[in-house]
């Protein structure tokens, strides 16, 4: 296949909304960035970040020589944690507009990203809070310069216009979605990955995985977004065992990686319906649930529910990891039990029940899908009616196993 042809170590430009770094050793081109910057009169930043990825990976260092470099200055906020909070956003507002911070520099997962795209509108309206932004009080055209260095191969939002948080005083977990945080620059270094455990390994990718799914089958779905999701999947079934096994293997994180950025695009184009509205609650309810494994234990219940109506289009995008379906009506609950199989197969075994869920948690998490700020949008999208009926029977059905 075409994969053995590529130089992993040629540092590609990848044109999307925003001009993306990729390949190994692109964390280098920080340099370049800086002295972009500093030619647009950008001599402050704040650096948003978790408390120790950006270190451990060996980010921080190139980031901060090509600052002192070019006379840049900077704050880090280093506090951001898994499913990053609109507090956590404040307090990294306040930090920056002390600093006089005129941009932003994010570094790490999909929280941190979130949370420097979240700090960089806020920049823009320094009369708003993070809560007025996620409960959409007003709607943002305009915000600091982002430059995201992503840490993990799972969100795509150094490609994307989205951003999440937490709303932890109303167990609300939104998410935005605004063209002015689209990044202006964005770094894809798979050597930067070879630090993360099997478990965020498996998540990260499952999560490009739902990502593809959702945008594919979604009522706004585009044949782009298809066409990004089949190669996609591909990729994930074929590196994911791979890299479980050797994770210190930078090619089979090139390829995970690249996946993800294809996934983040795909969505940025079909959008995304039931499977992130139905996980948002649960890691509003429970922050310390890694997203990815969320969204991994919803996903055989939702290729269930709508399989029907997609039938044709799953069967195609699902091959890699599905194989034998035939893109008939009749096929869900196989396609279903396809899906867990091959979640099952890579080491992903839990369902919600294991991670403390029961049935009597069912109608709070239908009523938080329903009324969280954005997920409404989210289930108006989906390929079936997203009645509370359907919402209530995807969470039951992810409660268990099909395969016992």
């Amino acid at each position: 296949m075409w994969e053995k042809d590529i130089d992993i170590n040629q540092i590609s430009e990848i044109r999307t909304k925003t001009n993306v770094f990729f390949g190994a050793g692109a964390i280098t081109k920080i340099e370049d960035i800086a002295q972009d910057l500093k030619k647009r009169n950008i001599d402050k930043v704040i650096v948003v970040s978790g408390k120790g990825a950006y270190k451990i990976t060996g980010a921080w260092d190139y980031v901060e020589k090509a600052l002192n470099n070019n006379g840049i200055g900077y704050v880090n906020y280093a506090k951001v944690t898994p499913n990053p909070t609109t507090e956590a956003i404040d307090e990294a507002v306040s930090m920056a507009k002390d600093f006089g911070a005129k941009a932003v520099i994010a570094i790490g997962g999909g929280s941190p990203v979130d949370t420097g795209k979240s700090v960089a509108i806020l920049l823009e309206y320094k009369d708003k809070t993070a809560a007025q932004l996620y409960e959409f009080e007003f709607l943002p055209e305009k915000a600091a310069p982002i430059v995201a260095i992503n840490l993990t191969h799972g969100t795509g939002t150094e490609v994307n216009r989205f951003a999440v948080a937490t709303n932890l005083e109303k167990n609300f977990k939104p998410a935005i979605a605004y063209d002015c945080i689209y990044p202006l620059y964005s770094i894809d270094d798979p050597s930067l990955m070879t630090k993360l455990s099997k478990n965020q390994t498996l998540y990260t990718s499952i999560d490009a995985v739902n990502h593809v799914v959702e945008a594919a089958t979604s009522t706004v779905a585009s044949p782009y977004a298809i066409t990004l999701a089949k190669e996609t999947i591909r990729l994930v079934s074929k590196y994911l065992p791979k890299a479980v096994n050797d994770l210190e293997n930078v090619e089979y994180r090139y390829y995970l990686l690249y996946a993800s950025m294809l996934g983040g695009v795909s969505f940025d184009n079909g959008l995304l319906h039931f499977t992130h509205a139905l996980e948002h609650p649960l890691s509003a309810v429970k922050p310390e649930l890694s997203h990815g494994l969320g969204l991994a234990m919803l996903l055989p219940a939702v290729i269930k529910a709508i399989y029907p109506a997609k039938s044709e289009t799953l069967a195609d995008i699902l091959e890699p990891i599905a194989p034998g379906l035939k893109g008939t009506a009749d096929e869900a609950q196989k396609a279903a039990n396809l899906v867990e199989k091959w979640l099952f197969s890579v080491g992903v075994t839990q369902k919600l029940s294991d991670d403390g869920f029961s049935e009597a948690d069912v109608d709070k998490l239908v009523n938080l899908s329903f009324t969280t700020p954005s997920l409404d949008g989210l289930l108006s999208i989906a390929p079936v009616k997203a009645t509370k009926e359907v919402v209530s029977q995807i969470y039951k059905e992810s409660l268990a196993p099909y395969n016992k």
